[in-house]
């Protein structure tokens, strides 16, 4: 079974996903499905770092509900920002955040984060995985920003995946 579903979560993830786009029940529409959530993860099994094992889910669930408000909440600053903002009174910048996670499933998830977060964009990790480049759209003060991105996203991601 491990051969012809190497992911269970993620071929689960994509046959949902694939139902969710065409709306639909319909016989081609689940047949579809199988086939995306069957080989999507054969496909690409060689492309993922490592094999995943999430140590504490519970932390996850919660890593989820923070991620999902971080994400309307900077929506709406963003939106107001561009109405009510001159361009040239939008403080935006490179920001360097040291990294004390080293796993690359946690960094493969920061990342996402970092890029459906808006206003935020994931620039580059070092090559020892110690520094992380955001760019943001607009910022204050950059040692809150670093604090605020270890604290939230940084910690709980390794309770998930390091401890």
């Amino acid at each position: 079974m491990k051969r012809l579903v190497p992911s269970p979560p993620l071929s689960v993830a994509l046959f949902v996903v694939w139902i969710l786009l065409e709306q639909s029940l319909e016989a081609v529409t689940l047949l579809s499905a199988v086939v995306l959530a069957i080989a999507v993860p054969l496909l690409t099994k060689g492309l993922r770092p490592a094999a995943v094992r999430m140590r504490r889910p519970g932390v996850a669930l919660r890593l989820s509900f923070v991620v999902t408000f971080d994400m309307l909440k900077s929506a709406f600053d963003v939106a107001r920002l561009l109405l009510t903002r001159r361009t040239a009174r939008i403080e935006s910048r490179f920001v360097q955040i040291p990294l004390d996670m080293r796993d690359p499933n946690g960094l493969a998830v920061l990342a996402m984060v970092m890029c459906l977060t808006p206003g935020t964009a994931w620039g580059e990790v070092a090559f020892d995985r110690s520094t992380l480049l955001i760019h943001v759209f607009d910022l204050d003060d950059d040692a809150a920003f670093v604090a605020m991105i270890k604290q939230r996203y940084e910690r709980p991601l390794m309770e998930i995946f390091e401890s």
